[in-house]
């Protein structure tokens, strides 16, 4: 096991930043999204894997990369838009679907100079930050053409021409991507539209959507080469795969450090209609594990462990330290990372049911600091996997995040046994004596 003391790099190539380049990998960015290239070595050391399992699947970095290695693979995400752009990413497309979407991409890139009812604006806070008026009106106008019955009646074409509008509703933004997460630019300095994600800063709007469907186009040329399935659910409940056993799981669940995936998904999930106010944004972060946007802040405050693990010693003086801090929000934050770890806990379970006895589980986490109390991310993750009865678990040290000198990304491991972990072994014992029947 290495050291955290050691100064490791911040190795660029193990995070979404090697993705960008990366045929359908590259289509859409999300900050959080771990690297093609993490995912690959992985693979490249399981050459006999049958099937992969990625519960927290997100983009479908982990499902795809199966794929295209040829081993089938499952995603499993709650996000609705997250869910939809898996499915899409690991779509099989011919030849006349990709030709039938330049040839439909043009004809609607010549219509939007014509008489068209644009669609009215996302219902997106303080839009005006967002977009300035001309490129917020251009989005608006393609988004009515591209709801045109005719334009939609391929579901598959108006998918990919969808991923070309993501890219271009960030690319045409005043978002910027110079910190961990989402930020916005200098209006002063937006005049020049020039976003750094854009590949063609210079061309006109409607030049940049057929380029962007273009560069979308180029990525589906290449198909995955084994099968992918796409669920859309809660990983802490994985009864759609109670079928279904799998041998490797690769997955990057949230980090415990209020970093919210909605917050960098809000212009996407508004665009294309899976969200409609705020209020529906911290109800789907209070659903995912970490969430914390919104309404799911305020409910913290009144949550209650369930209590059904047993907390490590020194978690549980991480927590105290944590609630008694001199700060009004130590109750809050103790209880958003406890309630992260009951979470997780539940999943756990869950994945031990439905891999086969020796399947191996990565497990890419990341530690946090609250209140300059060091959270161990990758130590409570191997215990769990202790008291769950996973065998050899351990964790490595990935690589330095570029934030604070303690934080750090590991691979947490473990395999999948069928021996009886601590929690559970008490547990059994607990219903035997409730029973009075022989262990």
């Amino acid at each position: 096991m290495q050291a955290v003391g050691l100064k490791h790099k911040q190795r660029s190539e193990l995070t979404f930043k090697f993705n960008r380049q990366q045929g359908r990998h590259g289509w859409l960015r999300l900050t959080p999204a771990y690297s093609l290239r993490l995912v690959s070595d992985i693979l490249d050391t399981h050459p006999h894997a049958t099937n992969v399992l990625d519960p927290f699947s997100g983009t479908s970095t982990t499902p795809l990369a199966a794929a295209y290695c040829g081993i089938p693979a499952t995603g499993y995400e709650l996000n609705p838009f997250l869910y939809w752009f898996g499915t899409v990413k690991c779509m099989t497309f011919t030849k006349a679907v990709l030709q039938k979407t330049r040839d439909i991409s043009a004809c609607v890139a010549k219509h939007l100079n014509g008489p068209l009812d644009p669609e009215p604006p996302p219902a997106i806070h303080n839009i005006s930050r967002w977009w300035n008026t001309s490129e917020l009106d251009f989005l608006c106008r393609l988004k009515a053409a591209l709801s045109a019955p005719e334009v939609k009646a391929d579901v598959q074409v108006h998918s990919l021409l969808l991923v070309a509008f993501c890219r271009l509703v960030i690319s045409l933004s005043n978002a910027a991507f110079n910190h961990q997460s989402m930020s916005f630019k200098d209006k002063q300095n937006t005049t020049n539209k020039c976003h750094q994600l854009s590949l063609f800063p210079q061309a006109s709007f409607q030049d940049r959507f057929l380029q962007e469907v273009n560069f979308v186009l180029e990525g589906a040329e290449v198909n995955p080469g084994a099968s992918v399935s796409i669920f859309q659910g809660d990983s802490r409940n994985l009864d759609q795969l109670q079928d279904k056993q799998y041998d490797l799981l690769i997955t990057s669940p949230p980090y415990p450090n209020r970093i919210s995936y909605i917050r960098e998904l809000r212009p996407y999930m508004y665009w294309l209609g899976y969200l409609h106010d705020a209020r529906e944004a911290g109800e789907l972060d209070w659903r995912a594990i970490g969430g914390t946007w919104g309404i799911a802040t305020s409910r913290l405050t009144t949550w209650r462990s369930r209590k059904d693990w047993e907390y490590p010693t020194y978690f549980k003086a991480f927590l105290a330290a944590v609630r008694h801090s001199d700060n009004r929000n130590g109750l809050l934050l103790a209880n958003y990372v406890a309630k992260y770890f009951e979470d997780i806990w539940e999943h756990l379970k869950n994945v031990k049911r439905v891999m086969t006895c020796g399947g191996e589980v990565h497990y890419i986490v990341g530690n946090s600091v609250f209140y300059n109390n060091l959270l161990p991310v990758e130590k409570i993750y191997r215990d769990m996997f202790l008291q769950l009865g996973f065998t050899k678990p351990e964790y490595t040290i990935i690589r330095k995040r570029n934030s604070k000198k303690e934080l750090y990304e590991f691979d947490v491991v473990g395999i999948v046994s069928t021996q009886l972990g601590v929690w559970q072994a008490n547990n059994f014992m607990k219903t035997d004596r409730a029973n009075s029947a022989p262990f």
